[in-house]
């Protein structure tokens, strides 16, 4: 039985369940196997910047034979370092004091650290270690797995907008007929507003901390008056691929995680509301889906395709959102100088970003599935006369034709209008030829302003 609670259909989460093949690849920045990991290169990173500063005497430099085995502990940390970590921690109860006597644990089986073995951890708070190495899991989880898959997502949009560029489509506004669009137009929108989320949430910089209990390096000078600590602590975290936060209480504040996961919130929050318009355009048959052998859309209507991965992607931002957003408004607030609430709620950050990557292939699953019907589309817009009620008023504005909206009000609101109708009415203003006879050939179809330009641009 216990090696059964390992297979998935005994998962408590369906992210390592039922999505554990769609979003695998983030166990290896936010599972307690990646923080126990870049806990312990936080650590020993510390150590050999200490030990390459001449002004800490008492720590003497390390040899390069030390220094190829404190790599090889990096690169070859393994599922049974991690495990005698979680051994240590049953004893301690403090999960980074563990690894602090994992470290020296190894260093003392080695043989040459005998000097530097009381520098681990040194003047270190569990808060130092603990904010860069979260900053690290963040920053490498969102740019190798997040923004590839944003990425990819944005590239399949783009992709479709370029292909129905020139497909007219009817408008619908408050749900009524509106002046028309195309169909690659409507694609266009939804790139542009990702790629701004994309974007923000690429640029975010990442922050950390290095300056003990309190944020004032009084440990650090306590030992060592002299030392710049904060040129130090600085240029500790700048090697690291982080930003430095030069102003903190015990913990690093958060503000920037918090900003990094509510751009997130905002893409996912846009890709709710594409997926919700594919649903519609689907149930107005405007696109049908490809059918796979063997695939069963419905129990007992043997008829149906339904858009399940749209539908699939929507009901998983959800609750990726709901994660994201508590993280959002809950990491930046700390008691005083520290409160433990950070810590429990940081080891969600995987969940809120296992939801989106799942809701992210589910999306892309449905988009591959799509066949523009362009039949019902044309035939939609083709019998919408009234949408040119738009174009004829606005030119009856520019030669001054007085109540122009009121005439065309009158004409179509609540009326079937004809092309018949919608002619007969041009034929009788008094407006220059030119004019009237660009009215007279415009169509629907045509009447679709630089959509097309904006969908090939994108």
């Amino acid at each position: 039985m216990e090696n059964d609670r390992l297979d998935p259909l005994m998962a408590l989460s369906p992210l390592d369940g039922r999505y554990q093949d769609k979003c695998q690849q983030l166990t290896d920045f936010f599972s307690e196997y990646a923080l126990i990991r870049y806990r312990t290169t936080v650590e020993i990173r510390w150590l050999q910047k200490l030990a390459a500063q001449p002004e800490v005497e008492a720590l003497p430099p390390i040899s390069a034979a030390g220094q190829a085995f404190l790599e090889q502990l990096l690169t070859q940390f393994s599922l049974a370092d991690a495990r005698r970590i979680k051994t240590i921690e049953a004893t301690t109860n403090h999960d980074v004091k563990a690894v602090e006597y994992f470290i020296r644990e190894k260093l003392e089986a080695n043989g040459e650290f005998g000097e530097q073995l009381e520098f681990v951890h040194f003047a270190c708070t569990s808060e130092d270690i603990n904010n860069l190495a979260y900053a690290l899991m963040l920053r490498d989880g969102r740019n190798q797995v997040l923004l590839p898959a944003m990425a990819e997502l944005i590239a399949s949009l783009r992709a479709l907008a370029h292909r129905y560029a020139s497909q007219p489509m009817l408008s619908r506004t408050h749900g009524q007929n509106a002046s028309p669009t195309t169909v690659g137009k409507e694609f266009a929108n939804v790139v542009h507003r990702l790629e701004r989320q994309m974007g923000q949430c690429e640029d975010n910089a990442v922050l950390g901390k290095i300056n003990g209990a309190v944020g004032n390096f009084n440990a650090h000078i306590a030992a060592y008056p002299d030392v710049d600590w904060s040129a130090l602590g600085r240029e500790f975290v700048e090697d690291l691929g982080l930003s430095w936060n030069p102003y903190t209480t015990q913990i690093e504040p958060h503000d920037t995680i918090a900003e990094v996961f509510s751009a997130i919130c905002r893409y996912n929050t846009i890709l709710i509301d594409f997926n919700r318009d594919m649903w519609s355009y689907i149930s107005l048959a405007y696109f049908k889906q490809k059918t796979r052998s063997g695939e069963v859309g419905s129990s007992t209507m043997p008829h149906k395709v339904n858009p399940i991965d749209f539908e699939n992607s929507e009901g998983n931002l959800g609750l990726a959102n709901a994660v994201i957003n508590h993280l959002v408004a809950k990491l930046p607030i700390s008691r005083w100088q520290r409160d433990l609430t950070d810590s429990t709620v940081l080891r969600n950050m995987g969940i809120g970003l296992g939801y989106s990557l799942v809701a992210y292939k589910s999306s892309l699953k449905g988009l591959a599935k799509l066949e523009l019907n362009a039949a019902v589309i044309d035939a939609d817009i083709d019998q919408c006369w009234e949408v040119l009620a738009e174009p004829i008023q606005t030119v009856m504005r520019r030669y001054r034709i007085p109540q122009a909206y009121e005439k065309l009000k009158a004409l179509t609101r609540g009326n079937t209008i004809t092309q018949t109708a919608i002619q007969q009415f041009i034929s009788a203003l008094e407006l220059p030829k030119a004019a009237k006879d660009r009215l007279l050939a415009l169509t629907p179809r045509q009447y679709l302003g630089n959509a097309i330009k904006q969908a090939e641009d994108i």
